[in-house]
């Protein structure tokens, strides 16, 4: 096993899963410097997660796209790169083209500055179990040599497919360097939003009907533990991650304490697309046909063990709780002291009218 690299560079900085790696890693003895790269800023929490790990991270702002990426890599002599800023979900600017454009033609520039930069001994690739699609013809378990069975529908799904065949192509032009892919189940945590948490957090929860699919969650904790090891330890391949065990979405709404409103397949988008919790064609696929992949090789080569799927989503749900149970709190407290200030305010103006 190889030493530690001494700088790393991590893309997708200005979002919880890159600063959270940032700091994880700035706090490592090991590493000298992290190189944090994204588009936008840092702001609000992120940016007090990352200036609370000292001044080990230096945070640049550019386009992944754009000969930036290089620059930056040979003039820092980075050694790793922790590559997270791959788009789950379209957003309100550009839509699903510019979230395939930052996605696929972001990944395949920062690869082509990978194969031009001479110190680089090892990339970390964040992929996603939707790569394997979801459909009718699959099988009970994925395990990583597993081929899709349909192209998926969903535009994260293309998209993850598409970046993991960049790596590929990557890995027979720079061999000398350790190229990991990590296939994670959909993230659930405390400090976790997403739209599958807000789905989760509907007080009616919609389902299609006839359908219960088997599903798998990663608690965030052990998706940074994966990450963290990645960079600082030898572990090339491919890796499914996931938690162990299978929930129903029956079962996770029921944990969740919600109700299930069952309607038609056709109809679930546009119901779930009221809001803030949409569903995504690849969330979608997942809710009817579920998924469920093998983590042996993960728990044989890195020597680690995920909490459950049922560990995971049972604290997911307990802070969910406590989260409704202190804004309860905190707005009978504001009610009660908006009605002690009425009563003051009435009792000093009827003491000035009796003159006291």
């Amino acid at each position: 096993m190889t030493a530690s690299p001494s700088v790393v560079l991590v893309t997708g900085v200005s979002r919880h899963l890159g600063a959270h790696l940032a700091a994880r890693l700035a706090a490592d003895p090991r590493i000298e410097r992290v190189v944090g790269v994204d588009t936008t800023a840092p702001t609000g929490d992120l940016a007090e997660v990352l200036s609370g790990a000292g001044s080990k991270i230096d945070v640049l702002q550019f386009d992944l796209r754009t000969p930036g990426v290089l620059r930056a890599m040979v003039d820092a002599r980075v050694e790793a790169v922790a590559h997270l800023a791959v788009a789950t979900a379209t957003d309100q600017h550009g839509g699903r083209a510019a979230m395939k454009e930052l996605n696929v033609i972001g990944s395949m520039q920062l690869l082509a500055a990978c194969q031009q930069a001479p110190r680089l001994r090892k990339l970390i690739v964040r992929s996603s179990t939707a790569a394997y699609g979801a459909s009718f013809r699959d099988p009970a378990i994925f395990t990583e040599d597993t081929e899709p069975r349909e192209v998926p529908r969903g535009g994260f799904a293309k998209d993850v497919l598409d970046i993991e065949g960049y790596v590929r192509g990557f890995r027979r032009r720079r061999p000398d360097v350790a190229a990991t892919v990590l296939r994670f189940a959909p993230f659930i945590g405390s400090a976790v939003e997403t739209r599958l948490t807000r789905y989760f957090d509907r007080p009616v929860v919609p389902t299609v009907l006839g359908r219960d699919p088997r599903l798998q969650f990663l608690h965030v904790d052990d998706a940074f533990d994966v990450l963290v090891r990645s960079v600082t330890e030898d572990h090339p391949g491919t890796y499914n991650v996931a938690g162990a065990g299978t929930l129903t979405l029956s079962q996770a709404v029921r944990r969740a304490g919600r109700v299930t409103m069952p309607v038609l397949e056709p109809g679930l988008n546009v119901l779930a697309g009221l809001g803030r919790a949409g569903v995504s064609l690849d969330q979608l696929d997942l809710f009817v046909h579920g998924r469920v992949v093998d983590t042996t090789k993960l728990i044989r080569e890195f020597g680690c063990t995920p909490r459950t799927t049922a560990e995971a989503f049972d604290e997911f749900v307990r802070s969910r709780r406590a989260n409704e149970l202190l804004r309860t709190d905190t707005i009978r407290s504001v009610e009660q002291a908006l009605l002690d200030g009425f009563r003051r305010t009435r009792a000093a103006r009827a003491a000035l009218e009796r003159g006291e």
